[in-house]
């Protein structure tokens, strides 16, 4: 059996550049980790997430660094010993004891060196250096010549993690290090060099295929590959001239994997165990945990263009989604508790698909196995975005062994629906201004897009649909964002128009969209020291990376809200229009389930405390807008809608059941006097169907548009339609009554409207920075009641529950400007 020794401790980090002072010589490192990590560890940098501390780090992206790790091995000499090298980032050379084994090029593959030469009976020494990227990409720009790219740096001349170099949303802090697992292996005769793995269905039965190449050494002997899942056990012989075997295995009747708003995810543990036929001695083995489930994408032609539905177990599915970003700018920091909680909620959150966003990386295992276990959808970037890339050598290897490595480490993920070739790539080629400077003949990664990834996704992973780009309409002679064909991206909302723009568009399928709102407010007050705090002040404004975004926050509420003149009121009142404009958008693609096939909103997460487009900040709490897609994406959604001259309340299914129930609705004054009512004794939606149902003209005509609200009913469901903005909107200041209860882990906050309330907010983090609250952008009719369950470790009583800080709603921003 093949024996691995981690080379997790005993490492040091020293800086190759000897004008820096103020450094040891010897710096204690932690691997997996990287050199900003070990510096903040050791006390040697301020912490770049705090303030403006991240241009006092610059110059560690421009110097060369060297790790180094003394070790002691007893080797021997009838068998191999090699280094395995999970993540290098990124350009590195390797020695061991003083003699150079490798060099790296590439944050995103798995290295392996044969060391049998050169280990000792004794210590060892082991050193990886690494160079600048920034000096790498000077020398790289002079071999490919200059290639168009939206953000700084030279992320799309080597294969590293791209949004390193600074995005629209993270800071630029280019890090270098043993981003994953080192360890020495020893092995003898033979060992599983590649497995890939897939599992599938053959009508009501599991299919696994298997596909194994092995690694020999000294004589070759005959072996078996014995396969086990289920209870089902198949052995397979391996000749002795053999090094590649090919087989599939049935497993009758199992139950299928399903997104978790369907069904279960049952996950059916798999071995593949490398025996010698002559001793019968365990070469290797392999282990996963395979879920089995139907696949495909539908890009058919229609009526409407052409589609772009994911079908699983034969059931065309509205994918509700959210973009998936590193979770930190520095990667080995996230756990697998930490990855683990991120997809609980958005799970919670009603999300079923994150899309790994491809400026970013090839997540580890540990993120993968939490959406198999949790029922989470994987769509998965190839590491290409928002730039142009070179085909010519020596990237073009680099790009293939990559796609080779994670294409066969991630396919066995039941959770992973598709592979797509790259972000907004073909886009900026087609719309971005990139033709005049692309020279004739000059690649920028079509070849990549169109030829080299969608032939490696049909060699190795033939079972699962790839894509060349997001957003992409299927063809080059079709523009790349258009409405009626392939996937979408709705860019145009944020930066230059209002949110119900959002409306001018029935994408096929949308996978990005977004509107920007700062992070809680715990999460800035630990982040920002400027006194006092506003938008512009240094370190709130720094931790804006959107060009204009401050100026596109305020200019988004015009129309909808009255700009702010403090920073509560800042805070809130872009957070609220975060929440709104992107309801409204998915609320919208939803109510047109025929056409559309998903809404994917960009984006879920944060990587470090910024006024950004996630739902969840980089501290793990809620903003506004996380309750916003828990509504919107409601396995059973209400929604009004404008339909004709009219408005129709649309009921979107996406339970197995269908869905039958009384709909009722009213038109009221904001007083609560009902002025006409409605009731259908029964509408029927059946499951995965947007079912519509138009309402009465006295229900949708106001007699004084700025004091009437419309509600509608079906079940717990409820729906609200506004007949002018809430600027224009008759709300007047909030009349409440507060009652708290002690529960377990926590209280209860019960409000009682005593004046129509309008999206009430209570803002946990401002009572205790740990505290979470169940709920959120509650509309109340006078006299109705809501009640906020809290979990926190602290007391709270009424008086902590301060309106216009703790209790936030519409009211107080309107009601207070006037």
């Amino acid at each position: 059996m093949i024996e691995k020794t981690a080379l997790n401790s005993g490492w040091t980090l020293s800086c190759n550049d000897t004008g820096r002072s103020g450094l040891p010589a010897a710096i204690a490192a932690t691997v997996p980790g990287c050199v900003h990590l070990d510096l903040l560890a050791n006390r040697l940098i301020p912490d770049p997430y705090i303030d403006v501390n991240e241009i006092t780090n610059d110059w560690i992206g421009k110097t060369d660094w060297t790790y180094c790790c003394r070790f002691e091995a007893v080797p021997d000499d009838g068998k191999v010993w090699e280094f395995v090298f999970d993540g290098l980032d990124t350009i590195a050379v390797i020695s061991l004891n003083g003699e150079e084994i490798g060099r790296t090029f590439n944050m995103h593959r798995t290295y392996r060196f044969d060391v049998s030469a050169l280990l000792k009976a004794s210590a060892n020494e082991l050193t990886v250096t690494f160079r600048s990227a920034y000096a790498y990409g000077a020398e790289m720009e002079k071999h490919y010549g200059y290639r168009p790219n939206n953000y700084p740096g030279p992320g799309n001349l080597m294969r590293k993690m791209a949004c390193n170099f600074g995005w629209d949303w993270g800071p630029t802090l280019v890090t270098a290090g043993l981003w994953k697992p080192v360890r020495l292996e020893s092995w003898d005769r033979a060992r599983l060099a590649e497995t890939r793995v897939s599992a599938t269905l053959a009508g009501g039965d599991g299919l696994v295929k298997v596909h194994a190449t092995l690694a020999r050494h000294g004589d070759k002997a005959a072996c078996s590959l014995v396969a086990e899942i289920g209870g089902v056990t198949k052995t397979v012989a391996i000749g002795a001239d053999e090094d590649e075997i090919a087989f599939e295995l049935t497993l009758p009747s199992p139950q299928l994997w399903w997104p978790h708003h369907l069904g279960a995810q049952p996950l059916y543990p798999m071995t593949l165990k490398l025996i010698d036929d002559a001793s019968g001695d365990l070469l290797d083995a392999y282990e996963r945990e395979l879920g089995f489930r139907s696949l495909r994408l539908d890009t058919s032609a229609d009526e409407h263009g052409s589609a772009f539905t994911f079908v699983i177990n034969d059931v065309p599915l509205f994918i509700c989604g959210a973009n998936w970003i590193p979770d930190d700018c520095f990667p080995p920091r996230v756990t697998t508790e930490r990855y683990a909680a991120r997809i609980e909620e958005a799970k919670a959150a009603n999300i079923h698909m994150l899309r790994v966003w491809g400026g970013g990386i090839f997540e580890t295992d540990e993120f993968y196995q939490a959406c198999d276990r949790m029922g989470m959808l994987v769509w998965q970037d190839f590491l290409f975005a928002c730039a142009a890339y070179p085909e010519e050598e020596p990237l073009r290897s680099e790009v293939e062994a990559e796609v080779r490595d994670n294409v066969v480490r991630l396919m066995p993920h039941a959770s992973l629906i598709l592979w797509n070739g790259n972000n907004e790539n073909i886009w900026g080629f087609d719309e971005w201004g990139w033709r005049p400077i692309i020279k004739a003949g000059e690649s920028w990664g079509l070849g990549y897009y169109l030829d080299l990834l969608p032939r490696l996704s049909a060699e190795l992973d033939p079972d699962r649909p790839y894509y060349p780009g997001s957003p992409y309409s299927g063809s080059m002679e079709i523009e790349p964002n258009a409405d009626a064909h392939g996937c979408k991206h709705i860019w145009d909302v944020w930066n230059d128009v209002g949110y119900e723009v959002y409306r001018n568009y029935i994408p096929r399928f949308c996978s990005e969209f977004g509107w920007q709102a700062p992070a809680a407010w715990a999460t800035i007050e630990e982040s920002v020291h400027d006194q006092p705090l506003t938008p512009q002040s240094n370190g709130v404004f720094h931790h804006q990376k959107a060009t204009e975004g401050n100026d596109k926050l305020i200019r988004g509420l015009a129309g909808h809200l009255p700009e702010p003149q403090t920073m509560d009121d800042w805070h809130f009142a872009t957070q609220l229009n975060q929440a709104r404009a992107i309801r409204f958008g998915v609320e919208h693609m939803r109510s047109h389930r025929d056409i559309c096939k998903g809404a994917v909103v960009w984006q879920f997460n944060d990587c470090w405390p910024v006024t950004s487009w996630a739902a969840l900040d980089s501290a793990g709490r809620r903003k506004p807008l996380w309750y916003a897609l828990k509504a919107a994406y409601d396995p059973r959604l209400l929604t009004i809608q404008p339909r004709g001259n009219g408005l129709a309340a649309v009921a979107v299914n996406e339970r197995t059941l269908f869905w039958r129930a009384k709909i009722s609705g009213k038109r009221v004054r904001l007083d609560g006097t009902v002025l006409a009512e409605f009731e259908f004794w029964r509408l029927l939606c059946d499951r995965f169907e947007a079912k519509e149902f138009p309402l009465p003209g006295d229900i949708i005509t106001p007699d004084l548009p700025k004091d009437e609200v419309v509600v509608v009913q079906m079940l717990d469901r409820r729906a609200f339609h506004y007949f002018v903005e809430d600027i224009d909107l008759a709300l007047s200041v909030p009349r409440l009554a507060i009652d708290i209860a002690s529960i377990e882990g926590g209280f209860a906050v019960k409000v009682t409207a005593q004046n129509f309330l309008k999206d009430l907010c209570l803002m946990a983090d401002r009572l205790d920075p740990d505290a979470v609250v169940d709920s959120m952008l509650v509309t109340l009719l006078p006299g109705e009641s809501h009640v906020f369950a809290v979990k926190t470790t602290k007391e709270i009583v009424a008086e902590d529950i301060t309106i216009g800080t703790v209790l936030r709603s519409a009211n107080d921003l309107v009601a207070g400007s006037r």
